[in-house]
């Protein structure tokens, strides 16, 4: 009689335990979170070490991270404050490219929320790899940042190394950042540069990468390249030669194309011609290294002599002292520009002596 009365208590307290369980779970509610274009080893550490740091700041939240998805179980309200933080530190990822432990400490550990100001200064453009600021470096650069705000279609042309197409991607990122536009383009004409790209060996993919290299270097100072490969598996960011930009509408994008002094005059007509609905287009170029047939105008030199007039289109001219690289390259640059002007002159020299000549003949 014991033994049944006992076991009968034991079995009593078993369905309170499980109706309890089961009154606790129905009251747990349930959220999922997706992490888009994180590194996973930067954002949630080397073997999840920062997110542990975030879990130990809510015990009574379960905290369960799959892939790119972190999924939280518990009261409404410890869930809705986690948010609250946990956002807080992917926009510190998302600006800085970086999470260090302190951050981390310093968000959960403020009641308030609050978190180191970031930089204002005019010329920061955006943050890239390990924090890096990227920012407007000389004249010039900030005249590109600035007409960028009223004018859809600008032309930024000047010598190399002037940092033309570097300002122009950095402004499209930052457009993609602040979700004001959808995509990023970045386009060149890929140029037979003494060898045809059939005779190159590869695939297709293979024979144009060495050309838009270039572009992809750019972004890899501004994109980690994990989030870099997502956003070009998923379309947002797309880099093609400019022969791939015939039959598109380009809408809500961001759509640069480099070297445009290699576009003939039909190419370039084509490629402005892509314009959609909120999008801004910035051409860059550089009308002293022209590498196409001679007898094929630059698109880019007829385009500066005809749009000029027409509003909401801006040209900025880059100068030699705006040029950011090596301190020869500025002086190699105004060697050729020096040899050229000599040229010229000498041409005309030519020019009015032939005429000089052929009125004394009559």
């Amino acid at each position: 009689m014991y033994t049944k009365v006992r076991n009968r208590g034991i079995n009593l307290v078993k369905v309170v335990i499980f109706a309890m369980q089961k009154m606790l779970h129905s009251s747990m509610f349930e959220k999922l979170i997706h992490l888009e274009g994180i590194d996973p080893l930067e954002f949630f550490g080397v073997n999840n070490a920062k997110m542990n740091l975030i879990k130990s700041f809510f015990p009574k939240l379960i905290i369960v991270y799959r892939g790119n998805d972190v999924i939280l179980k518990g009261d409404d309200e410890e869930i809705l404050r986690f948010e609250k933080k946990f956002h807080l530190i992917l926009d510190h990822y998302n600006q800085f490219n970086v999470l260090p432990d302190d951050i981390i400490n310093q968000v959960f550990l403020d009641e308030e929320g609050i978190v180191e100001t970031i930089d204002e200064e005019k010329d920061i453009l955006l943050f890239g790899i390990n924090g890096k600021a990227i920012r407007a470096r000389t004249p010039n650069q900030k005249v590109l940042v600035e007409v960028s705000k009223t004018s859809d279609l600008i032309f930024a042309i000047g010598p190399a190394g002037t940092g033309k197409t570097y300002t122009a991607i950095a402004l499209a990122v930052r457009a993609l950042k602040n979700r004001e536009i959808k995509r990023i383009i970045l386009s060149r004409p890929a140029v037979e540069a003494g060898e045809r790209l059939g005779f190159l060996p590869g695939d297709l993919k293979e024979k144009i990468d060495p050309y838009l290299q270039p572009l992809y270097d750019a972004l890899l100072d501004m994109i980690p390249a994990k989030k870099l490969d997502e956003f070009m598996k998923d379309g947002i960011i797309q880099i093609a030669p400019l022969a791939f930009m015939r039959g598109r509408t380009l809408s809500n994008a961001f759509v640069i194309l480099d070297e445009a002094q290699n576009t003939t005059v039909l190419q370039l007509k084509m490629f402005l011609t892509r314009m959609g609905l909120n999008t801004k287009f910035i051409v860059t170029g550089d009308e002293t290294q022209i590498d196409l047939p001679i007898h094929s105008p630059s698109g880019l030199i007829l385009a500066k002599k005809i749009l000029k007039n027409i509003p909401n289109i801006s040209f900025v001219q880059f100068e030699v002292k705006d040029i950011v690289r090596h301190r020869l390259v500025r002086d190699i640059v105004m060697a050729y520009e020096k040899h050229h002007a000599h040229e010229i002159l000498r041409r005309e020299k030519e020019k009015d002596k032939n005429k000089t000549d052929k009125t004394e003949e009559k």
